[in-house]
């Protein structure tokens, strides 16, 4: 027997790849004979920069950079193993994790990190770039990473405003003739499963500013001041992507990326065809799946919809283990044999995810048994 093993991380617990390889050992205790490949998964946001590393034989680059509130941080970009792509996974280095509930606020954050690590991998001469959006603190439309990155933006005196979200607000002009000039030779490709646009009701700021931090009101004074910077700066590149399917992912990187010349594509899609996970499941027998909680809203791009979606068109019966399973999940017996929660007791949510590894582990037993 041939079981593929291809989780999502479980957020704020454990890997994609932690994950994979407590499943491989659960499922080796019980049926030591059979085949078992690891291919952690990932979407555009956390854990993609590990999941690709992994899969390639790729490796790690430090860089100190900006973190979302201007501080210094010490964060990691990586180099596929083709020794030519480099991959950015927004979170670590503007991340809505990097922190603390009391200090999120999308008009204090920034992303001008992501520019500075861009320039660090275009000075080292790299020129491919996958770009993870996904899990960001920042509402700034990229405004800090084109600031890095050599973009000038100017308020009604003439100074260049700071390089954070409030500073939308306060935009009068902007050059952009000065962007580092390797751009130009430069090839980015966005993985996310955000289809938002830049800004309104279904925007980045009212969509997604709550949880970054912000009120009512300044998620009014953030979308208009947004549609103002979108205005602006559109008109300097004589381009036009606010109303793109994307543009409002990550607090409006999307956009900032595509002005940029990016490519946008699914997250999961990207990811699976980068790890060779399609070739993997032509021998497959059952696959399994998950990630950190499932619900209704897994059905809508989230991993293990789309590993059980693959799994369908080779004729591969898929499984599905979550940390809990929330309302609406039993739509996803359309997509899996069976749907497991690894919670064995009642247990508050901290206790769940502190011993994530070991629940994983014995209900990975329970199923291995059941296969057997």
């Amino acid at each position: 027997m041939n079981i593929l093993v291809a989780p999502d991380s479980f957020k704020e617990s454990l890997s994609a790849l932690e994950v994979s390889k407590t499943i491989k050992e659960a499922i080796l205790k019980e049926m030591p004979n059979v085949q078992v490949n690891m291919y952690p998964m990932a979407d555009g946001g956390e854990g993609i920069l590990d999941t690709l590393v992994y899969a390639t034989k790729g490796r790690l680059v430090e860089a100190v950079v900006s973190g979302p509130l201007g501080n210094k941080i010490y964060t990691e970009y990586g180099v596929l193993g083709d020794g030519k792509t480099v991959v950015i996974e927004i979170a670590k280095i503007a991340g809505l994790m990097q922190v603390s509930p009391s200090k999120r606020n999308p008009l204090n954050t920034t992303t001008y990190g992501i520019g500075e690590v861009i320039v660090h991998a275009l000075e080292r001469g790299y020129r491919k770039f996958i770009i993870g959006l996904g899990g960001s603190a920042t509402n700034d439309g990229g405004l800090g990473m084109l600031q890095a990155l050599g973009g000038l933006f100017l308020d009604e005196y003439g100074w260049e405003v700071p390089p954070f979200g409030a500073s939308l607000m306060k935009l009068k002009k902007i050059d952009v003739s000065r962007l580092h000039p390797l751009l130009n030779k430069s090839d980015f490709v966005i993985a996310s499963d955000v289809m938002n646009p830049l800004c309104g009701t279904k925007g980045a700021t009212y969509v997604f500013g709550a949880q970054k931090g912000a009120t009512e009101l300044q998620m009014q004074q953030l979308d208009n001041a947004m549609k103002n910077y979108a205005n602006l700066i559109e008109t300097e590149f004589n381009q036009s992507y606010q109303n793109k399917e994307g543009a409002g992912a990550a607090g409006g990187l999307g956009f900032a990326f595509m002005l940029l010349g990016s490519r946008l594509q699914s997250g999961a899609e990207l990811v699976a065809h980068t790890i060779g996970l399609k070739e993997a499941m032509k021998g497959a027998q059952w696959v399994i799946t998950g990630e950190g909680k499932s619900d209704e809203q897994t059905m809508y791009g989230k991993v293990p919809v789309y590993i059980a979606k693959l799994a369908k068109e080779y004729n591969v019966k898929a499984l599905l283990i979550s940390g809990s399973l929330g309302k609406g999940y039993e739509s996803l017996y359309e997509y899996f044999e069976a749907c497991f929660s690894i919670i064995n007791k009642p247990m508050p949510l901290e206790e769940a995810m502190n011993d994530a590894k070991e629940l994983i582990f014995q209900q990975t037993r329970n199923i291995a048994r059941m296969l057997s």
